[in-house]
């Protein structure tokens, strides 16, 4: 196994990315994000959080899972997380990038876990934990595969 980190931004980023395209079995976006998550641990920045930082924050995710999708050969894994609790930075960022890219599909997480721990991390194809159920930060994950 080989991992590496790639800067998302800046005057090396493009240059990371062109020798990787198409061959990275895994890779994982996670995501800059609002941090909602988080609020039982720092319940002041649910105060400091704008409709305008929101925003930005989803056209960043989004623009991030469709910039490292290049790398992902085909049969290979996207993971997309986030210590966001928000639908707008979760469902709806991996919903957008499926509209944009077909050759992508969800792998649902029970596929992943088993059907026994599935069920913990509640009904549906992604992974969200939350503050109040699991005794931990608020998380979601979503597994896309490309097609072969």
């Amino acid at each position: 196994m080989r991992a590496q980190l790639i800067p998302h931004e800046g005057p090396d980023a493009d240059a990371a990315l062109t020798p990787l395209k198409g061959k990275a079995d895994r890779v994982l976006v996670d995501a800059p994000c609002s941090g909602t998550g988080t609020f039982r641990r720092k319940p002041d920045a649910r105060y400091r959080l704008t409709p305008e930082d929101l925003e930005m924050h989803v056209g960043r995710q989004k623009a991030l899972l469709a910039r490292f999708a290049t790398l992902v050969k085909p049969g290979g894994r996207l993971i997309y997380g986030t210590c966001s609790v928000l639908r707008e930075e979760n469902e709806n960022v991996v919903e957008d990038f499926l509209a944009k890219h077909p050759e992508f599909t969800v792998k649902p997480v029970a596929e992943l876990l088993g059907a026994e721990l599935a069920e913990k991390v509640g009904p549906g194809p992604f992974l969200r934990l939350a503050p109040h159920t699991h005794g931990t930060d608020g998380f979601f994950g979503a597994v896309l595969v490309r097609a072969k």
